[in-house]
């Protein structure tokens, strides 16, 4: 079977070396001459709505997926056309807009974040005045890793962002006390079958996700059926095969959703050691109409993202059950070139191997003080 996948990043690097072994081809489509995949897969360089393009690249395609959520919806509708696409391109249209993601938790009872519409400067002097400060102001699409987004809490600031913001859709969301930030990695099969992996916890700086621990710490039964119940809802609202990421906010122990991606998640990168079956298996098992793999978690994980540079591979690797992965990209700020997962059979242990990291991860973007007391309590 061979999958074409949009898209040449290190979602689907990952993706088509847990495909492999399970005798999967793969055949990649990116606008990048330089997209990591092509190193281990056949990649086609061009661009999302080249359409001629589309059709040569499915050709002998068994489906199609992508590895992120910026893909045109209409280069997703044209291939449905020609070869299975999976997840639905609804999916991907509805995850695009922040408007109707908002719209879908609303409409399946899925608590989310107050928010009101902006579609002008205007708009947000009377956003502002209903939702109040402080706030975050957001794109409604295209947005990621902290791009597109202002946070608002004086007067000023919304002085300052009205001349800034865009000439595009926009939302204004009211500002969350949160006491931590969750995700839920849930996995839907063509039959139906469905999985989810444990809560887990994120740390983020500068917009960026630089930590994930899984499972989250405390986590009860009660947030973990909670979550799993809002995933199911829309897994089967969207008619949705394949993984499928929800990110949320923990406030006073109940859960707000956030946004979501239809995709492998960053926060799910655990999953390769820490997990019986890892999130890239078990997309693929989905798409492909195989039975779901067991997402029961080995043991306790902490995923790093590696952010611009890498670290010395001597340093990190003599610690015990540390994995590195490098993803082949060339290192600039703010780019997203690699990740370390510790794994530990106790939370215990895993607060000793966060401490044990060389002094290259005890940065502040790193998270760690937080993340050692909280995996050590």
């Amino acid at each position: 079977m061979t999958i074409g996948i949009l898209g040449g990043g290190q979602l689907g690097y990952m993706l088509a070396l847990a495909g492999y072994p399970l005798d999967f081809h793969f055949r990649f489509l990116d606008p990048s001459p330089q997209a990591p995949v092509g190193r281990i897969a056949t990649r086609v360089t061009a661009e999302y709505t080249d359409f001629e393009a589309l059709e040569k690249f499915a050709h002998g395609l068994a489906l199609v997926t992508y590895e992120f959520e910026n893909v045109p919806v209409e280069a997703a509708r044209f291939l449905q056309k020609i070869v299975p696409v999976c997840p639905p391109p609804q999916a991907l249209e509805t995850a695009q807009d922040r408007r109707s993601e908002k719209a879908l938790f609303q409409k399946l009872k899925i608590p989310t974040t107050e928010f009101a519409v902006v579609d002008s400067a205007s708009d947000l002097e009377n956003a502002v005045r209903k939702i109040g400060l402080p706030a975050v102001l957001k794109t409604c699409r295209l947005g990621y890793d902290g791009k597109g987004q202002w946070v608002l809490r004086t007067s000023e600031d919304v002085q300052r962002a009205k001349t800034e913001i865009p000439a595009a859709p926009l939302i204004l969301e009211k500002f969350v006390n949160f006491s931590r930030e969750l995700s839920i990695l849930a996995a839907r099969a063509r039959s139906g079958e469905t999985a989810f992996y444990p809560l887990v916890e994120n740390h983020h700086r500068g917009g960026i996700l630089r930590l994930s621990l899984a499972p989250a710490p405390h986590l009860t039964p009660e947030l973990q059926l909670e979550a799993e119940a809002a995933a199911r809802r829309v897994l089967e609202a969207l008619d949705y095969v394949g993984v499928l990421a929800i990110e949320l906010f923990e406030c006073g122990g109940r859960l707000l959703a956030n946004e979501m991606a239809p995709r492998v998640h960053n926060s799910g990168h655990w999953s390769i050691e820490g997990a019986v079956t890892s999130q890239f298996e078990n997309h693929l098992r989905a798409v492909a109409g195989l039975p779901l793999g067991d997402t029961r978690t080995l043991g306790h994980s902490a995923m790093l993202n590696l952010i611009g540079e890498l670290p010395d591979p001597a340093e990190l690797l003599a610690i015990s059950d540390a994995h590195l992965h490098v993803y082949g990209k060339s290192l600039r700020p703010g780019r997203k070139v690699g990740h370390v997962t510790l794994r530990a059979d106790t939370q215990a242990q895993l607060a000793q191997r966060l401490g044990q990291l060389p002094p290259f991860f005890q940065r502040e973007e790193f998270c760690l003080p937080a993340a050692v007391a909280k995996s050590a309590k």
